[in-house]
Parts: structure tokens; C-alpha cells; sequence
């Protein structure tokens, strides 16, 4: 479990393909370069990640609507429905809550679009040719 979450926590990064420029400048200024561009994406109002206790409220939300939803189905044909709709919408609710927070505490397993574009368009003025994000 620990190790799960521990890679959840590494955020992803641009692969850069080893053209001329990355060659000549080598890795450890190419890192110092992305490095440059996340903090330029993020002051400009790119967020890395999606989500955070909003994205855990939406989960608990959605969770609670499901679960009464197929709990009134489950009641009508026991002949409870409201019952059979409280327990499906505590059950729901407390399933989107767990993985609500799971999915918060891994973290995003991609950047936003927003993020990327712009770490990708920051490098390519700086010379490099980013190849994917992993």
C-alpha cells in the first residue's frame, strides 16, 4: 500500500527526445529547464492536477446518488423502498468517499491538458521535442 502511494505521489514528467539541443545541453539542465517550465505553467495559472477535496466531495455526491438510486430498485422489489433507498445512499456515499480519497491521496495519474500544453510549448522555445509525458 505504501509503495502504491508513494508512486501515486510522483508527478509525471515530458520525455524529451535526445535531439541536438538535449545533447549539447545534457540531462541535468534539461531537468533544470522543466523544472523552469512547471513553475512558469503553474504561475500562470496551469494546475498540475485536477480535483484535490472537490474532486472527493463530487465522488461522495455521485456515490450517494447511485447507491439510493439501485437501492430503490433493490427496495421496490423487497417492498421498501425508502428503506432499501437510505441504505444504497449511505453504502454509495461512503464508496464514492473511500475512493474519493484514494484517487486525492494517489493523485492525478496525468497532468491537466491546460498544464501539459504549456510545459510542451515552453521546452519546444527552449529547443527540446517532448515525446510524451510519463
Amino acid at each position: 500500500m505504501g509503495l502504491l502511494l508513494l508512486t501515486g505521489c510522483s508527478s509525471a514528467h515530458p520525455i524529451l527526445y535526445p535531439n541536438g539541443h538535449f545533447q549539447s545541453v545534457g540531462k541535468e539542465v534539461a531537468q533544470q529547464d522543466i523544472d523552469v517550465c512547471k513553475q512558469l505553467a503553474e504561475s500562470s495559472g496551469a494546475e498540475e492536477g485536477g480535483g484535490g477535496p472537490g474532486r472527493v466531495a463530487t465522488k461522495t455526491a455521485v456515490g450517494a446518488g447511485i447507491g439510493a438510486a439501485s437501492g430503490a430498485v433493490g427496495g421496490a422489489i423487497s417492498g421498501a423502498v425508502g428503506r432499501g433507498s437510505m441504505i444504497g445512499a449511505a453504502s454509495g456515499a461512503v464508496w464514492g468517499l473511500l475512493s474519493g480519497l484514494f484517487s486525492a491521496a494517489t493523485g492525478p495519474s496525468h497532468p491537466t491538458q491546460a498544464y501539459t500544453n504549456f510545459v510542451n510549448r515552453c521546452l519546444h522555445e527552449k529547443g527540446y521535442e517532448v515525446t510524451g509525458w510519463q
